[in-house]
């Protein structure tokens, strides 16, 4: 009968037990490579990841120049696709329409970008990049291998086979 865990079948385990937790995923992915070392069925385990929390690291301000500059910069890429795409079904001029659709596309992109930072108003001037992490990461087995991977896992200098400590 499969786990009361969400998901798709793929990511479930029969009755899954936990064998360890970790504070960082390195720890985790080494019992499992460990395991695997062993012979162990490590189709039988699974990595989960708890306790997420959001991080957000600043890049830099937001000004104006910048955005505008961005939105050239991405306008552009996107016409010279579209003109390099166009060259292939037409007869005529093909770096006639590359430049047109490069310039197109770069005043195309100007514009949006500014106005989606006008639509703003303020309220976001700085750039980020954000990532999604756990804090804890759980080794669960499934029930019927539990104890042959404890047994396993008490030889690996280091390991936590304790789910409690």
């Amino acid at each position: 009968m499969p786990s009361g865990l969400p998901g798709p079948a793929a990511l479930r385990l029969e009755f899954p037990q936990s064998l360890a937790v970790y504070d960082d995923y390195a720890a985790a992915q080494r019992t499992v490579d460990y395991l695997s070392d062993n012979k162990f069925p490590v189709e039988q385990c699974m990595i989960v990841g708890t306790d997420l929390k959001r991080i957000e690291r600043i890049t830099g301000r937001l000004t104006t120049g910048r955005v505008a500059a961005g939105g050239a910069l991405s306008g552009l890429w996107l016409g010279l696709f579209v003109g390099l795409v166009f060259t292939l079904f037409t007869d005529g001029n093909g770096l006639a329409t590359i430049l047109s659709t490069v310039l197109f596309g770069a005043l195309f992109g100007l514009v949006w970008a500014l106005v989606g930072y006008a639509a703003t108003r303020g309220q976001r001037d700085f750039s980020s990049v954000t990532q999604v992490v756990a804090t804890r990461y759980e080794v669960l087995v499934e029930h019927k291998s539990a104890a042959r991977a404890r047994e396993l896992l008490a030889g690996l200098p280091g390991s936590l086979p304790d789910p409690f400590a």
